[in-house]
């Protein structure tokens, strides 16, 4: 019963083929190759509309990069108080744009509504060099509680933020889970809604290290290409992050990789309100389960070899805190996740 991360889950075999056959013969370096020209061509079909990307190994290098691009040192980024980025990257947004300074914003479910970012950003003191300035919005899809931000929810930030001036990040780790939850186009959740950047994850979501950083505003482009140099996230085979995203997204294959993970999300939601001693946290929305647990169950899952993790960082609701010796776990199910695995935690936590 491996719910610990969809990080723990192997490589898609459709991908695991792209990466042999790029390996084939010669290619052009650094981006040079016709897989990476493809691969342009294929994002902005993808996205209805001209894109520049900039393919990178690790997440975290995607997004410090991309607020890099949109935030000088001087100024700020709005993120939730949970972001990713504010709680798990190490502080390399702030290294990366050279000193910007993150700033939280409380929200259920790790999401913040628009009227909330409006009001922070009307009762900042603007103009005054005493003081950071705003620059940027910052929105993770899906959220770090499991939480997908609807259509409507981008768009309504996205306007608070370009009636601002500040540009809109999204950090897309999962945004393939949440596209298929939504059912909706790529481009309705980003550029269409004001998203002026996304980092594009595949790791999560069956890839081997095949992030990308997808540019909707061409005045940001420019910077990009020399920042992902001195970051070092410019690999010379490149062909094999392309070779990657090429296979994730033919036919519609990385949505069927999420569409599974978040449908085993949706059976292992199911057992747990079905369940004694147990209750969901947060409504399943995606491919991340978050359940209050009894110390029975934990003991009962601990006892059967369950992967989990206690999530001792908040709580996604202040309204629903824990209660008699509950605690806060996070159950992630991947496109490798079974029935079998499902069927054995209802199992498990049905009789505990």
């Amino acid at each position: 019963m491996q719910f610990a991360s969809d990080n723990t889950a192997g490589i898609s075999e459709r991908i695991l083929k792209a990466i042999a056959e790029a390996s084939n013969g010669f290619a052009g370096s650094y981006g040079g190759d016709e897989r990476t020209r493809a691969l342009e061509a294929r994002m902005a079909d993808l996205f209805e509309r001209d894109v520049t990307i900039f393919p990178v190994v690790t997440g975290t290098a995607a997004n410090a990069l991309s607020m890099a691009a949109i935030a000088p040192p001087w100024t700020g980024i709005l993120c939730s108080h949970d972001a990713h980025v504010m709680t798990d990257e190490c502080g390399a947004a702030e290294m990366f744009t050279g000193g910007a300074k993150l700033f939280g914003i409380d929200g259920r479910h790790a999401k913040f509504d628009a009227d909330e970012l409006a009001r922070r950003l009307e009762a900042w003191p603007g103009g005054v060099p005493h003081h950071v300035q705003p620059a940027a919005v910052s929105i993770s899809q899906v959220s770090e509680f499991g939480a997908v931000w609807s259509v409507g929810e981008v768009g309504a930030i996205g306007e608070v933020a370009k009636r601002n001036g500040l540009k809109l990040h999204m950090d897309g780790a999962r945004f393939a889970n949440a596209v298929a939850a939504l059912g909706c186009a790529p481009a309705d959740i980003t550029w269409r809604a004001g998203v002026d950047i996304l980092s594009f994850g595949a790791t999560k979501n069956g890839a081997l290290a095949a992030e990308a950083i997808v540019v909707f505003d061409p005045d940001l482009a420019a910077s990009l290409a020399y920042r992902r140099m001195k970051a070092g996230q410019l690999l010379s085979k490149g062909r094999f992050l392309a070779a990657q995203f090429l296979a994730y997204l033919e036919d519609g294959h990385w949505l069927e990789l999420a569409g599974h993970a978040n449908a085993k999300a949706s059976d292992l939601g199911a057992a747990i309100e079905a369940a004694p001693n147990c209750r969901l946290a947060v409504p399943v929305q995606a491919n991340e389960v978050f359940a209050f647990i009894a110390p029975s169950v934990d003991r009962a899952l601990t006892e059967a070899g369950a992967a989990y993790h206690d999530w001792p960082a908040g709580i996604p609701d202040p309204e629903d805190p824990p209660v008699d010796g509950e605690k806060l776990v996070r159950f992630v199910c991947s496109f490798q996740t079974t029935g079998q695995e499902v069927g054995r935690f209802a199992q498990v936590i049905g009789t505990a």
